[in-house]
């Protein structure tokens, strides 16, 4: 992972080093008060989010997003196209000119590459995603429109909460699920949300009242 003081969003090593592969993980904004609801936090944010997605060479294409309801649904991303899938908390997709973006504030957002086939996968997977097994779906449609073979995928945890901060270590049963569906490079950043709240939101910590990370993932 590459962790730059100076800069709010970091990168994993083992997603930089795929080819033609474009990754970040927005985190807190200094200074920005988002002591607020989700939907008015995210409005507060989105012009500094807009500028860090042109400057990292993600608003060359659609901007694609999922309305995350906690849920365990992963939408195919078929289109070219602005668009934010509703009642979904996962997205897939082999399209170039496409940046699929998830927001965190605890929860995990879950990296799926497959640098073979050329697809990707973007998951938000909290307490309730996990137990729904989410990522291990997206994989399974990655497998069904692009067939994806789990041992060809590289998949990268971001920072999330963890015990003690909370009382459910989902990190590690999505590490354990994603094993069990067959991959074999799997990379967690190991970060604690909760822990650091001068470079992450936790909505935990927060009661609620704070902004959101942005995951972010695009083909070149």
């Amino acid at each position: 992972m590459r962790f730059d003081a100076e800069s709010p969003v970091e990168s994993f090593a083992a997603l930089s080093a795929l080819p033609r592969v474009r990754h970040g993980f927005v985190r807190r904004i200094p200074g920005l008060d988002v002591a607020t609801d989700r939907e008015e936090a995210l409005a507060r944010l989105e012009t500094i989010h807009q500028s860090i997605r042109a400057e990292g060479g993600f608003a060359d294409g659609a901007f694609v997003t999922a309305e995350q309801v906690h849920g365990g649904s992963v939408s195919l991303v078929d289109q070219p196209q602005p668009h934010c899938f509703a009642a979904a908390d996962g997205l897939v997709t082999n399209l170039s000119g496409v940046s699929l973006g998830i927001y965190v504030a605890d929860c995990c957002a879950v990296f799926l590459v497959d640098p073979v086939r050329r697809a990707i996968g973007l998951v938000h997977s909290g307490k309730k995603g996990t137990e729904q097994t989410i990522t291990a779906q997206a994989i399974a449609l990655m497998g069904e429109h692009f067939s994806s073979e789990p041992r060809d995928l590289v998949v990268q945890l971001s920072p999330c909460i963890r015990p003690p901060h909370y009382e459910v270590d989902f990190a590690a049963e999505i590490v354990r699920q994603v094993h069990a569906a067959g991959v074999e490079k799997v990379h967690d950043a190991g970060q604690c949300t909760a822990c650091d709240l001068e470079h992450y939101y936790s909505y935990r910590v927060e009661k609620g009242q704070t902004g959101r990370m942005l995951a972010l993932l695009a083909l070149e």
